[in-house]
């Protein structure tokens, strides 16, 4: 199997990421100033929540967990055309429950609409619209799917780029929907909605020509239960638990929010900000870590197994505390300058602020989750990440339902965060009696991190540049005096980090010196004893 350097991968991934979040900003920037935080919002919000529902929960969960370990082993140990074959089977078998599944959803989609928001049966034309936008968005999960497959297929494989950098394309789509849709006066909504289904298939089509370039490519079969196959849909039933315990969270945040005008907006909004470190940095090292665990633990290498999942936990925290404490300190002015213009009001600023002000706690957890569930993954355990999220689901309905009718909305978004920390606590517990233990540079690194990010969120906190309420209030496009208060902050608080993690020693060696490029990295293990068996193992 081609080698990778775990660093290069994350940062392909992280920095595609980076650049489609960017490009949703953008995305969302112009949804508040045509849509608001309204009606209209939320049934945009619900449409087109529901086919990344289902994708979330089938694709990337559940399918990623199962198939990319297997791939990988299979790829390691008899070569690419066993892999392809493999891969053929899959594919024949999800591709023909997706188009069942999608027929189904398409005829019960009233009640699929009832479930994610029943709060919108309140207003009868609000749910018919939402049902029939919900119709048109929802075969978005057939490419997205599919496109897991491929992606899968080029991550095991080592090549990231093509699939990370395919979401920009729905960021590109979607855009170019509003722009039309301003030009020519259409209905924004409408152009959103087709936008959605069209930048599935764009999206699909761009990985899949990049499968057939690296050589991978596979045709279409008749669906059949072989023993690869069964191996997948094995270990993808506790997968789709596992993964299905996150989007019931969502399903519940959303429903009760529902029942609060503008709420799903405000979380949504919330959501979109939390979300961009958490790509960045939790989702894009679970990508580039998945498959080299496989690869490592396929070779018997433990102790570099091991290796990797400290280094990637040292990197999650060294990023993750800032950002949770950037974020809760500066909520409001962030959502003015983003957000607040158009349609999109001040106290749309104010709730959807303090919404992410309870998200930004739960960051590093929401990061930990996804930096740690390759560990079982890897290993072919899915059954235990969906019972210690099924944990975080309980404590999230439980805490939602009973503090919604008191704090609203917030109530929701402090929920997912404690949820989050429950989940992440469990699967180190977990860990730590199966054998694994952080070694010492974990342990000073997270403790320079955290002093470092102390340090950062008492300097933001205690500045006397403060900007008044009045300038909060004010739309970003007319407050030029609160987008450079925002930036100067912002620049200061990294540059304190930066310097205190620096004096302190959370940039330690160990992170870059382990992930170096390969090449690079086998050099360097000479002076390593275990790393130098591990790579003769390999």
């Amino acid at each position: 199997m081609k080698r990778f350097s775990i660093i290069r991968a994350a940062a392909t991934t992280g920095a595609a990421t980076l650049m489609s979040r960017i490009l949703g900003f953008l995305r969302d920037v112009m949804i508040a100033a045509s849509l608001g935080a309204g009606p209209l919002a939320d049934i945009f919000v619900v449409a087109f929540r529901l086919p990344n529902l289902f994708r979330r929960l089938f694709a990337e969960g559940a399918f990623n967990a199962a198939f990319v370990p297997v791939f990988a082993k299979s790829m390691e140990a008899d070569g690419v055309d066993a892999a392809r074959k493999l891969s053929a089977e899959v594919l024949a078998v999800l591709l023909a429950g997706l188009l069942v599944f999608t027929l189904i959803a398409e005829w019960y989609m009233p009640y699929l609409v009832d479930a994610l928001a029943g709060g919108f049966r309140a207003t009868p034309e609000k749910f018919d619209l939402a049902v029939t936008y919900s119709r048109i968005t929802f075969p978005y999960l057939i490419f997205m799917s599919l496109l897991s497959l491929y992606a899968a297929m080029l991550n095991a494989s080592g090549r990231f780029a093509v699939a990370a950098f395919a979401p920009v394309l729905l960021n590109v789509v979607l855009i170019g929907a509003l722009v039309l849709a301003a030009m020519t006066g259409r209905d924004s909504l409408a152009s959103l909605i087709w936008g959605v289904a069209i930048a599935g298939a764009v999206q699909f089509l761009m990985v899949w020509y990049a499968v057939q370039r690296a050589g991978l490519g596979i045709g279409l079969q008749r669906p059949r239960l072989t023993k690869g196959v069964k191996r997948v849909l094995t270990l993808g039933v506790p997968g789709l638990l596992a993964a299905g315990v996150g989007q019931i969270n969502l399903l519940v945040g959303t429903n009760i929010a529902s029942a609060q005008n503008g709420a799903a907006s405000w979380l949504y909004y919330a959501d979109r900000l939390y979300q961009l470190p958490l790509g960045v940095i939790g989702i894009a090292l679970s990508v580039a870590l998945l498959p080299d665990l496989a690869r490592r633990l396929r070779a018997g290498d433990e102790v570099g197994a091991r290796n990797s999942q400290n280094r990637s936990l040292q990197i999650a925290l060294l990023f993750s505390l800032p950002c949770a404490v950037g974020l809760y300190l500066l909520a409001g002015p962030v959502m003015a300058v983003l957000f607040q213009r158009g349609a999109f009001t001040a106290a749309d600023t104010a709730a959807a602020g303090v919404a992410l002000m309870a998200f930004a706690p739960g960051l590093p957890a929401f990061i930990g989750v996804k930096v740690l569930q390759p560990s079982f993954f890897a290993r072919e355990d899915t059954l235990n990440p969906f019972i210690y999220g099924a944990l975080g689901v309980v404590a999230n309905i439980a805490i939602s339902l009973t503090f919604f009718p008191i704090y609203g909305h917030v109530a929701i978004a402090a929920a997912t965060s404690i949820a989050g920390w429950l989940t992440l606590i469990a699967m180190t517990v977990h860990l730590l009696i199966s054998g694994w233990r952080p070694d010492k540079a974990l342990v000073t690194g997270t403790l320079a991190i955290l002093f470092s990010a102390a340090l950062m969120g008492a300097a933001l906190f205690l500045s006397p540049f403060m900007p008044s309420e009045d300038a909060t209030n004010q739309a970003a496009s007319a407050s030029l005096s609160l987008v450079f208060w925002l930036g100067v902050h912002i620049i200061a608080g990294i540059m304190i980090f930066t310097l205190s993690g620096l004096l302190t020693g959370a940039f330690g060696k160990d992170v870059m010196r382990y992930f170096r490029s390969s090449t690079r990295a086998e050099r360097l293990a000479k002076s390593d004893t275990l790393s130098d068996k591990a790579d003769e193992n390999e």
